[in-house]
């Protein structure tokens, strides 16, 4: 028996429960590659879906339906892609292409729709079906998800027209946003064969042009030239040139960069470091580096000569950092040392740019990857460095399937590539700085700031003592007269308070009533910029009243402090004086947080109030003075990881004064000054921190010393969630006894979440303490496939960053 070529495929919309490979069969007409996307056949009813090639093979299977179509010519996904794709499907618990997804573009990704073909007349249709046909009949191409946009009540017009044969639905794969093309124009005769054109004067001067400046867009013919189109049609018809579409890429930044690098001067400090990493990178075996240095120390510095040095080897570089604030400036560094060779990647570009940034480093134009957690995936050609800047922040983990630390794809992807992978950070996570002290990861120390800059004096202010004292405002008295004396000197400041909007909690004084989203059980927080009630959870927003919604007393207290309610304060205050406030809420539009940052850079701002996007990585040599406001709330969540995030937040915020040539001093309000979380760091001392924190990890069992895992249920009704993670538990202690025996583990709940209704679902979730082992996640694998309502879901996050 002759053997096939069969393919295993991997699709789209496949419930988690049935997610794996099916063989298909392919036809001979087609050649095809693993990495490929191709339509298949499904199911019983043989429906139309998208799929990826994982893998081809030579078999004597029988009966396998055969592929339909072959959507791309070479593989969108190379070996490593895909041997990537298949981890985060074992170790994340997502689906296949919800894998496949993640590591494209969205831009890149095909839609599936429904157009139809007409097989019927129009007798004895209903005035909706004669509708529904007509818009068929004109527009051939139309698509199902196009004709319900504008009537979503044709659905059952369409249903009722399939039904009677009227008309026949067709499946289409349409991509969300298509390729740039711009026309242009080159010569397809030389210089020789030109003399027997006979050519008009407008004609000759578009022929020189070309000689000249070689294939041009038809624009910049026109420009230069004054000629119409009608010229160039006249010259590709005579065969003196051709037009074609030429690839126009949608670049977010422009650079001023050259390539041509100016020396790096690295201190001693810095030069060992970059020694040493340089060095490790001839092993066979590279561990992963840490560079723990103090804010300022000058990290980035070593980051450009170790980039430098990847780059003479011919090698690609990504570099990530946690957040989209961050990445003006270092784009704007990077960028000007290395122009062009830069491709960017983050979530407030366009899909069309990212799409286009991902195309420039799929063909080797770009070589070197800038962004945030999406950036892990930048599909760079020979691989030789990934650089993570402040490892240690949550937004590197993904909080939507799948369900992925940047990190350890990082960690994969340098393995896979035998590249050097640099984890740098002031406040390490205490894993990473667990992992290194063991020797697990190789620790560079950078105990001092770069150049003439210092480390800031720390005040710490106790508001209890405000309080007492009649100040009721959400600034001190120490920081309204640093804050005169810093603007007198014509300096800048920041202030850091991580709660947008005005009033935190609306509460009713007659009922006690709490004013919350009817849609989450969560308070909803008062906006003074739109004077409406808002739910920060689902977006739910009423007009703010007086009225209590309970008791209709009019006794409304609106409590709390956010970021709107300071600026308010610092206005009344400080009149003349210019205060940029950034949040969620003024940094929405495209390129706002950019254009913003800039302005405060130019000093067109003395103070800068905001959320956690300005205390981390930025660098304003004219910023003397920090503030920080509120910082307690973070320090007695009832998270484990509560004081390791404070301490990270509070040292990361007070480095950011004092990066010039003059002293910077930092003021913490708190009330609870005596806490050891806030002393140490004032004192900016991680390792005595750690020290500390360590051993109540230790204790109470939470990583480094166990992996965290989250099971999770979602659904309409609190019953079916609850059954769902009723069932999840129960298949957890059947398998513990047949076949898992070995299996150690804790388990803390089932429970409801801490914030048990969000968006009208609700939530009920597992916390389970044990070792990440591949046998684990087998069991777990088993463990969550379990029989449940068609409203409910269930998910599981391994080590997430917050178990709240």
């Amino acid at each position: 028996m002759n053997k096939t070529q069969v393919a295993q495929v991997v699709l789209e919309s496949t419930a988690f429960d049935f997610d794996k490979p099916y063989s298909y069969a392919v036809p001979p007409q087609f050649s095809l590659r693993a990495g490929c996307r191709v339509v298949v056949p499904f199911g019983r009813g043989n429906s139309l879906r998208q799929g990826v090639v994982l893998e081809i093979e030579e078999s004597n299977a029988e009966n396998l339906k055969s592929i339909c179509a072959v959507i791309d010519e070479t593989p969108i996904l190379n070996d490593e892609m895909l041997k990537l794709c298949v981890w985060l499907h074992e170790n994340t618990f997502c689906t296949y292409f919800d894998a496949v997804r993640t590591v494209l573009p969205v831009g890149i990704n095909l839609k599936t729709d429904e157009t139809y073909a007409v097989l019927g007349d129009n007798n004895g249709l209903s005035d909706d079906e004669n509708a529904v046909l007509t818009i068929i009949k004109t527009r051939s191409t139309i698509t199902k998800s196009q004709i319900l946009s504008n009537n979503p009540a044709h659905l059952a017009a369409i249903n009722s027209l399939v039904k009677k044969g009227v008309i026949e639905p067709q499946n289409s794969l349409t991509r969300q946003v298509s390729e740039a093309k711009l026309k242009s124009a080159r010569l397809t005769a030389d210089e020789a064969q030109l003399s027997s054109f006979k050519l008009t004067q407008k004609q000759n001067e578009v022929v020189e042009l070309l000689l000249k400046e070689g294939p041009l867009s038809i624009k910049e013919i026109a420009y230069f030239t004054g000629v119409s189109l009608s010229v160039v049609e006249a010259l590709e018809r005579k065969k003196v040139l051709e037009t074609f579409q030429k690839d126009v890429y949608r670049t977010p930044y422009r650079f001023e960069g050259t390539g041509q690098a100016t020396e790096i001067n690295l201190t001693n400090e810095q030069n060992e470091a970059f020694c040493r990493i340089v060095q490790s990178q001839k092993e066979e075996r590279q561990k992963p580096w840490l560079i723990y240095g103090i804010t300022g120390s000058g990290k980035t510095q070593v980051y450009l000569k170790l980039v430098d040095y990847a780059l003479e080897q011919g090698k690609g570089v990504i570099i990530m950092v946690p957040e989209i604030s961050l990445t003006p400036q270092t784009i704007e560094i990077f960028g000007n040392r290395y122009g062009s060779k830069i491709a960017v990647f983050h979530s407030a570009m366009s899909m069309g740019q990212r799409m286009d940034e991902w195309r420039r480093v799929n063909s080797g134009e770009a070589v070197i990857a800038i962004g945030t957690r999406s950036a892990v995936f930048a599909p760079i050609k020979n691989l030789g460095l990934i650089i993570m800047d402040e490892e240690q922040e949550h937004t590197y983990k993904s909080e939507s399937a799948p369900r992925f630390h940047a990190r350890d794809v990082a960690r994969f992807r340098a393995a896979y590539n035998r590249a050097g992978l640099v984890l740098a950070s002031a406040t390490p996570s205490l894993e990473t700085f667990a992992a290194a002290r063991a020797g697990f990861y190789n620790l560079a120390t950078l105990k001092n700031r770069f150049g003439n800059a210092v480390l800031p004096e720390v005040i710490t202010v106790d508001m209890r003592s405000q309080i007492l004292n009649g100040n009721t405002s959400a600034l001190s008295t120490e920081l309204k007269n640093a804050l005169t004396d810093t603007i007198s000197k014509g300096k800048q400041a920041i202030l850091l308070l991580n709660r947008r909007g005005h009033n935190t909690v609306i509460s009713c004084s007659s009922c006690g009533e709490v004013v919350t989203c009817p849609n989450c059980s969560i308070s909803m927080t008062y906006h003074s910029a739109n004077n409406r009630l808002m739910c920060h959870y689902c977006g739910h927003s009423i007009p703010a009243d007086s009225t209590c919604p309970k008791c209709s007393g009019k006794h409304l207290k609106f409590m709390g402090v956010g970021t709107q309610k300071v600026e308010q304060e610092l206005e009344e205050i400080f009149e003349n004086v210019s205060i940029l406030r950034l949040d969620a809420d003024t940094t929405a539009a495209r390129n706002s947080f950019d254009e913003k940052l800039a302005a405060f850079s130019r000093g067109e701002y003395q103070i800068m109030l905001g959320t956690q996007m300005v205390a981390k990585g930025l660098n304003f040599p004219n910023v003397t003075l920090v503030g920080v406001l509120g910082i307690d709330s973070a320090m007695y969540s009832e998270d484990f990881r509560s004081f390791e995030r404070t301490f990270s937040l509070l040292t990361q915020v007070v480095g950011r004064a004092g990066r010039g040539n003059d002293k910077g001093t930092a003021i913490i309000q708190t009330l609870h000054p005596e806490a050891n979380v806030i002393r140490l760091a004032a004192a900016q001392d991680y390792e005595a921190f750690y020290g500390e924190e360590i051993l109540t990890r230790k204790l109470m069992i939470y990583p480094p010393y166990c992996d965290i895992v989250l099971v999770g249920t979602s659904a309409a009704t609190r019953e079916n969630a609850a059954q769902a993670i009723g069932n999840v538990f129960d298949n957890i202690k059947n398998l513990l006894s047949n076949g898992y025996e070995d299996i150690k583990l804790v388990i803390l709940g089932p429970a409801p979440a801490m914030v048990s209704r969000i968006n009208n679902r609700y939530r009920y979730r597992m916390i389970i303490k044990t070792k990440n082992s591949k046998k684990f996640r087998e069991m777990l694998h088993k463990a969550v496939n379990v029989k449940k309502s068609s409203d409910t879901s269930v998910f599981v996050d391994i080590n997430p960053e917050s178990i709240i």
